[in-house]
């Protein structure tokens, strides 16, 4: 049988190679070796966590931790270099575009061994963002890609990738969704938070251009007062965003704003449930504009730019950037009934995964 390394170096990546480890598991074609590489170190990344997402343990985990950008790529690098000389993998599949991703790759190619890419060609266009060097670098070297978007095929075209090589397969990260929205229906979160099922607002924030600049984060606060004055906000809040609200003195304004309920980051139903029930998301990530589009949620996303503008074409995502006028005058449209429907992208469907593993087995019988 043909040995398949996955690669995960975040909590999100393994929602995304789930679906392919599933379908490889019913194929019994190829056998799946999961590596985790410890980049991002999640006390909730347990057995709770792979238990309910039904995600299997890792086969080993290289426990990277954190460090520099360069530092973090080189430890990757070096341990999953080990792996690959120990395994002797057929194939090595990288998904999303962590600094894991964009080491891994440059690890197995070193080593002649052929790379698929999942979630391949999206782009932001946007080279001050480290992902997007991580996707830059990663597609340069693969040797399959697959794509979740026409605009991602169209930019691996203009990168010079071959068109025998580009697959449009879906989105993944839809199949774990629609996987487990139904196990999601009875979370008693809404109840734990006190609000009721789209009478609230799901705010996600986390990303530098948006909270480590005083000024823009104090003018992103000054639009959530006027939301929350309307409605609820339910914000788990990312521990890097809370840290600069404290370090900027914004602490006791952001406390003020009683219709703001701040809460500890959430494991994935209680996010599912919490986003599904919402009345609109307001976001700066990227994984949450393809969720809200898929369960038709209005998304306000607070960037300047995004690599799925899939999800603003076809799907229910506006791209607002930081501006707080643009972001009240997006909540007010939402709220006065005034926001597009939206629609899903193709393959969106839940067997992303599926004809993933059908290429990767023609592929490797070549």
């Amino acid at each position: 049988m043909k040995k398949v390394i996955l690669v995960c170096g975040a909590r999100p990546n393994f929602m995304k190679v789930s679906p392919i480890i599933k379908a490889m598991a019913k194929s019994g074609k190829v056998t799946p070796y999961l590596v985790h590489t410890g980049q991002h170190y999640d006390e909730k990344m347990s057995k709770s966590f792979f238990d309910l997402l039904h995600i299997p343990k890792p086969d080993v985990d290289l426990g990277v931790g954190s460090g520099s950008h360069a530092e973090q790529t080189a430890k990757v690098m070096v341990e999953f270099e080990k792996v690959c000389q120990r395994e002797k993998p057929d194939l090595v599949v990288v998904v999303g575009d962590v600094n894991s991703t964009m080491a891994c790759t440059i690890s197995a190619k070193k080593l002649w061994i052929p790379v698929a890419h999942v979630e391949a060609g999206l782009r932001s266009w946007d080279m001050q963002m480290p992902e997007e060097v991580n996707r830059v670098v990663t597609d340069a070297l693969c040797d399959l890609f697959f794509t979740t978007d026409p605009d991602a095929n169209a930019n691996l075209a203009k990168m010079g990738a071959p068109a025998s090589a580009v697959h449009y397969a879906g989105n993944v990260m839809i199949d774990t969704l629609l996987d487990n929205v139904d196990h999601s229906k009875d979370n008693p979160i809404l109840e734990k938070m006190g609000v009721k099922p789209k009478q609230y607002c799901f705010l996600t924030m986390h990303r530098p251009s948006n909270v480590d600049d005083k000024g823009v984060l104090g003018g992103l606060l000054g639009a959530f007062d006027h939301i929350q004055k309307k409605l609820p906000i339910v914000f788990p809040a990312h521990p890097r965003t809370v840290k600069m609200i404290r370090e900027f003195g914004y602490g006791p304004r952001f406390e003020a704003m009683t219709g703001i309920k701040v809460c500890e980051p959430l494991d994935y139903h209680q996010m599912l449930k919490l986003n599904k029930q919402s009345l609109f998301a307001l976001t700066d990530s990227g994984g949450l504009q393809e969720e809200t589009t898929v369960l038709g949620i209005p998304c306000i996303t607070m960037r300047n730019n995004t690599e799925r503008p899939v999800t603003v074409d076809v799907g229910t995502s506006e791209v607002v950037g930081n501006d707080p006028a643009k972001i009240i005058d997006a909540a007010d449209r939402i709220l006065a009934g005034k926001w597009k429907k939206g629609g899903t992208p193709e393959g969106w469907d839940g067997h992303a995964g599926e004809r993933i593993v059908a290429v990767i087995e023609k592929y490797l019988q070549a």
